[in-house]
């Protein structure tokens, strides 16, 4: 699996998301992708309460480990790299994670308009 060019949504370099927990399609820390990655994990996404509960009501539970996965569950405050369509749902539902513009890959404007990845800009 060849990765795509690793670049943000503002046109930079991908920066790391996170690497404890170890994120990524690639299990590489940066929220790469490719055309294997079908649910195109590439909004990185910092975890709050409020998202992790939606997200188990969804059907995807991030916050429970599973070491049969190397998973550790994810709590408020780790980054992640998140599926773009699940970033956008938990938007229009009103209850996204905040993003970390600089390592969201610029895959994720094909699904996310770059205005609602702004809107919910994580800033330090």
């Amino acid at each position: 699996m060849e990765k795509d060019p690793s670049v943000n949504v503002l046109g930079g370099a991908l920066a790391p998301c996170s690497t404890d927990p170890l994120t990524g399609f690639f299990r590489d820390g940066h929220c790469n992708t490719c055309a294997a990655d079908q649910g195109s994990h590439t909004v990185c996404a910092v975890m709050t309460a409020e998202f992790l509960a939606y997200s188990k009501y969804v059907g995807n539970d991030l916050s429970t480990p599973r070491p049969e996965f190397q998973f550790p569950g994810l709590k408020p405050g780790d980054h992640w790299c998140l599926c773009a369509a699940r970033f956008l749902q938990a938007h229009d539902e009103g209850c996204a994670p905040r993003v970390d513009l600089g390592a969201t890959h610029k895959a994720a404007l094909d699904i996310v308009p770059l205005e609602v990845l702004k809107q919910n800009a994580h800033t330090t």
